[in-house]
């Protein structure tokens, strides 16, 4: 079955709630979403993760991002980069770039900020890089999307964004929902043109 992978990592919760609304929007343009998140890196050598969330979607495997037919990869800003759980991922993922598994596949952003200029333009771009070495086909958010052209909280061309404030607790806006959703349908619409022109 085909599917976009929604993969995420969350510290306060405001990435997973774009996550899931990103989720809504792939299924509106048509495809399945598969809703994947990771966990915190440690800084002790010996800890271990369970294999299973007290909470929340389950951790992925290599295998959810192998076999998908579209990526949408959000992570909070950690100093205008990827935080460490979704690089450490990435870092694992050279046997799916050997063996070219996610080239041509479509791949989206999205970010969680405390501050509006707290790095999101940056985080967006840092996590597009090891996604365009794997051949991904980057699709960004067109201004279509008109929120682009009136949202006071987050939001990019670069991908979908949420301002969540100095304590992390801003929800996410009505216009940042949309964002969202707007990233995850062009997803599946782009995903399922492709594959009809691959047949």
């Amino acid at each position: 079955m085909s599917y976009i992978l929604v993969l995420y990592y969350s510290r306060y919760g405001a990435t997973a709630e774009m996550a899931r609304q990103v989720a809504r929007g792939v299924e509106s343009g048509g495809l399945a979403a598969r809703v994947r998140t990771l966990p915190p890196v440690s800084t002790v050598c010996e800890a271990t993760a369970e294999s299973i969330p007290d909470t929340g979607a389950p951790y992925a495997t290599l295998d959810d991002l192998r076999d998908c037919t579209g990526l949408a990869l959000g992570s909070p800003t950690r100093f205008g980069n990827m935080a460490a759980p979704v690089k450490y991922f990435l870092d694992g993922t050279s046997g799916l770039w050997l063996s070219g598994a996610l080239a041509g596949k479509p791949a989206g952003v999205f970010t969680s900020t405390s501050s509006l200029h707290g790095g999101q333009e940056t985080t967006l771009l840092s996590m597009m890089l090891p996604l365009l070495h794997h051949g991904m086909l980057i699709t960004g958010l067109p201004y279509s999307e008109t929120d682009l052209l009136r949202t006071r909280t987050g939001g990019t061309p670069y991908g979908p964004s949420h301002l969540a404030g100095t304590e992390s607790n801003l929800p996410v806006s009505d216009e940042e929902k949309r964002l969202c959703h707007g990233l995850g349908k062009r997803l599946a619409e782009t995903a399922i043109k492709l594959a009809r022109n691959h047949d």
